[in-house]
């Protein structure tokens, strides 16, 4: 049997303000998942998105420490038209998260953003730019 990629996990410091993050870009999480110490929801083409606490690895891997710095995880949201990105990333940071990079028409032919989530993962949102632009 071969392996098949199946799940995206994120450790995170407050899953609290995770979920809420992550529910704001249309993911669907259990009700009561904040009280929970992993949580998971089904993306798109059958993979899952598992965030964890930091307690919870701990629980089992108790030498665990968060790593340092950030940017060594990027999750991707496709947006539906290009304006729907700069309208998606205004209501992050208008919500409070950090703006990483402004909406921008990128010469790879997409309208494109980065916003962090409460760890300071960065997340894209990008939508393909009509023909021409």
């Amino acid at each position: 049997m071969t392996p098949r990629f199946a799940v995206i996990g994120l450790v995170v410091s407050d899953l609290t303000a995770s979920l809420s993050f992550y529910r704001r870009l249309g993911l669907v999480f259990p009700e009561g998942a904040e009280r929970q110490p992993h949580v998971e929801a089904e993306l798109p083409g059958g993979l899952t998105l598992a965030l964890d606490t930091e307690e919870t690895i701990r629980s089992f891997h108790p030498g665990w420490r968060p790593p340092a710095g950030g940017g060594r995880v990027s999750l991707a949201f496709r947006c539906g038209a290009p304006a729907d990105v700069d309208a998606v990333y205004e209501d992050l940071v208008g919500a409070g998260y950090h703006g990483e990079l402004k909406p921008w028409d990128a010469f790879w032919g997409q309208r494109y953003a980065v916003v962090h989530d409460p760890d300071g993962n960065g997340v894209d949102l990008f939508a393909p730019l009509p023909e021409g632009e």
